[in-house]
């Protein structure tokens, strides 16, 4: 399961039961926090934040949650919270590191602040979205770089085993800063080298998908070294191997490829496996299915908005909006129960296959959205578009005509919070993969 989900299930959960972070139809792994560590229920739940999305406890979920909210919103083209902003801001730690909650951000972080890469990743993320606090971001993306691994790539928390999940988060933040994943290595392995590690062979077992098609990706190795199918580490797999992050383009298709399985040489070549592992994998009404271990399967919202959003990404609309078709029927009322976090994924997944989110079946997703978090004074999004900085360093840059238009912005809106210069947003899909966090059930396979 991936924080995201968790973030959509924390108001259905209990104290004693949070570390499943189970929402309707999803699966889990009882006793478990994101990444797998162990849960430990906080004594007494802090109550919401002003400033924050939501009004669920947001010890395990809150930076994501936040940072998930700001992206969706600014994807459709809504402005941005202050509150919400200068929120997620004060978050921050001093070495540039991101914990799911801090009550007291005016405190020096310590230990019981467990940080973690797919609240930074996120958070990174967020800051391209917002179009400012390019120091906030950079520093966010040095911690990022001390925490990886010698594979390339990262696990949930700084010197855990690499993860799909948490490696696909981080690739979606350096390209969000137009950071290129050839110029961030360790060991002299790139972080698209740690994904394409966790790619299944085209002979391996990969149920629930159809046999040679495709194949899937892992959530991170077994103990005895084997790889299995996880749907959700599929998904976000397949949107970072195409160069994607949260948020991805309106539908285009692709041209050629093979709907086949053929041995990958790089990322985009495996995660093209996947995206056709899921294509093949997805029911005849769109819903990805996921269980607890000995229950009966049932859909997953959450990880179908998950799936439309790597198929999109893939260059697979038809697919892709398959699976929103679902959604469509299902998705509100499951964001209605359970929060902030499920609005953004609804929205993202509209977003990625032409679906106007502002009309979802009659409903305004960004409204609904908009009404968990603050109110008060917003400003515009920095929708930067992408740009090379020319340099494998990967350092940012700002957008000169990108500052004039947020300038103009901020007089329309009566100021700004603070100077709100751009950080140049390495992802023609958006700023962004997203996808998925990971507090993912790697035991799950057939998710």
């Amino acid at each position: 399961m991936n924080l995201r989900r968790l973030a959509a299930a924390v108001p259905l959960l209990t104290a004693a039961a949070i570390g499943l972070a189970a929402a309707p139809a999803l699966a889990g792994a009882p006793g478990t926090a994101p990444g797998g560590a162990p849960a430990a229920a906080p004594a007494a739940a802090p109550g919401p934040a002003e400033g924050l999305f939501g009004t669920q406890d947001p010890t395990y979920d809150g930076v994501w949650r936040q940072s998930l909210s700001l992206v969706a919103l600014d994807a459709a083209g809504r402005k941005l919270p202050v509150k919400a902003v200068d929120w997620l801001v004060a978050q921050q730690c001093a070495d540039g590191s991101f914990a799911p909650y801090r009550a007291k951000p005016e405190a020096d972080c310590g230990p019981k602040d467990q940080v973690d890469t797919n609240q930074t990743g996120a958070a990174i993320q967020a800051f391209a979205a917002i179009g400012g606090h390019r120091a906030e971001a950079e520093k966010a993306l040095s911690w990022l770089q001390s925490a990886q691994n010698e594979d390339g790539g990262w696990g949930y928390t700084a010197g855990s085993p690499s993860d799909a999940n948490s490696t696909s988060v981080v690739l979606g933040a350096l390209r969000a800063l137009g950071v290129k994943p050839s110029a961030v290595t360790k060991g002299g392995k790139s972080p698209e080298d740690a994904l394409l590690s966790f790619a299944l062979t085209c002979e391996a077992k990969q149920s629930p998908g159809k046999k040679g098609t495709g194949s899937a990706f892992a959530f991170q190795p077994e103990k005895d070294g084997a790889l299995l199918a996880n749907t959700d580490a599929t998904a976000a797999a397949v949107t970072a191997g195409y160069g994607a992050g949260f948020v991805v383009a309106a539908p285009r298709a692709e041209s050629g490829g093979s709907l086949g399985c053929e041995a990958p040489r790089t990322a985009k070549d495996a995660a093209r496996n996947g995206a056709v592992w899921l294509a093949g994998a997805l029911p005849e009404n769109g819903a990805v299915m996921s269980a607890l271990p000995g229950a009966k399967p049932q859909p997953d919202a959450g990880n179908t908005a998950d799936t439309a959003v790597a198929l999109a990404a893939a260059g697979m609309p038809e697919e892709a909006r398959k699976a929103v078709g679902w959604l469509q029927s299902e998705g509100p009322a499951w964001a209605e129960k359970t929060g902030p976090a499920a609005w953004s994924q609804l929205i993202l997944a509209a977003h990625a296959t032409g679906v106007d989110p502002a009309d979802f079946v009659g409903r305004d997703l960004p409204a609904k959205l908009a009404a968990t978090g603050p109110g008060g004074r917003t400003v515009a999004g920095g929708t930067v578009r992408a740009r090379e900085s020319g340099k494998d360093s990967g350092t940012t840059g700002e957008s000169a005509e990108a500052d004039k238009k947020d300038e103009k912005d901020k007089k329309d809106d009566g100021g700004g919070a603070s100077p709100w210069w751009f950080v140049g947003v390495g992802l023609a899909a958006g700023a962004g993969i997203g996808f998925l966090l990971s507090a993912r059930n790697k035991k799950n396979g057939s998710r």
